[in-house]
C-alpha cells in the first residue's frame, strides 16, 4: 500500500518524516471554496476534499492524508493571509490575545478508484501571545515568513518569541498533530502494518 500525503507543504512533510512515516507527496487539486463558517467543520470539511480529490486520482492501493489547518479568534477563521497588509490585519487581530488553531485530518484508504473506508477528525491547541509592537509586527510581516501561514505566523520560526503560552498539541500549531494521526492509522492498519512503512 502507497501512503500519500495531499499537500505540497513542507512543515507537514517535516512533521510526517520526524515520526518516521515515509509518505509521497501528491498534492490535492480540490476545490478549498467553503461556505461553512464553524472552524472544526471547516478544517473538517476541507481535510475530506483534499483527501479525496487526490484519492480520486490514484488507481493503486493507498491511504491518503488530508489536511487544513486555520486560526480562529473567537469564531472568526484566519487563513493565509494573501497580502501583506492582511498579515498586518491579522497579526494585529491576534496580538495579547488567546485563539485557537485547528487541524483537520482525514484518512482516506482506497483501492482502484473506490473508497475503501475514511476517518475524519480535527485537533484544537489553544495559543495566547503577547502583544506585539507596531515595530515588531512590521519587522515580522517584512521578513515573509507570514504570507504562508494560517493566521499569518509559523509558531516553528520568528514568531517563536510572542508566544506566551500554548494548551494542547505544538505540532498541531505548525500544522499537522502527528501524534494523533500515528494513533489513528495505528487504530485503522494495527502497529504491524506501520512498522512495515
Amino acid at each position: 500500500m502507497r501512503w500519500i500525503l495531499a499537500s505540497a507543504s513542507p512543515r507537514r512533510r517535516e512533521l510526517l518524516r520526524q515520526i518516521e512515516l515515509p509518505f509521497e507527496v501528491f498534492p490535492s487539486e480540490a476545490d478549498e471554496t467553503m461556505d461553512e463558517t464553524l472552524p472544526d467543520r471547516l478544517v473538517e470539511e476541507l481535510s475530506r476534499r483534499k483527501a479525496l480529490a487526490a484519492a480520486g486520482r490514484l488507481r493503486e492501493h493507498c491511504l491518503v492524508l488530508g489536511a487544513d489547518t486555520v486560526v480562529a479568534l473567537e469564531n472568526a477563521v484566519l487563513g493565509k493571509p494573501g497580502t501583506e497588509e492582511r498579515a498586518r490585519e491579522m497579526l494585529r487581530m491576534l496580538s495579547g490575545r488567546e485563539h485557537r488553531v485547528l487541524t483537520g485530518v482525514t484518512l482516506a484508504e482506497t483501492a482502484e478508484g473506490a473508497l475503501l473506508r475514511q476517518k475524519t477528525f480535527f485537533e484544537e491547541t489553544h495559543v495566547s501571545l503577547y502583544a506585539l509592537t507596531e515595530e515588531e509586527l512590521e519587522a515580522y510581516v517584512r521578513s515573509g515568513e507570514p504570507m504562508d501561514k494560517a493566521g499569518a505566523y509559523g509558531i516553528q520560526g520568528k514568531f517563536a518569541r510572542f508566544v506566551r503560552k500554548i494548551d494542547g498539541d505544538y505540532n498541531n500549531v505548525v500544522g499537522l498533530p502527528v501524534a494523533r494521526v500515528y494513533q489513528e492509522m495505528k487504530n485503522m492498519f494495527g502497529e504491524e502494518a506501520l512498522r512495515l512503512c
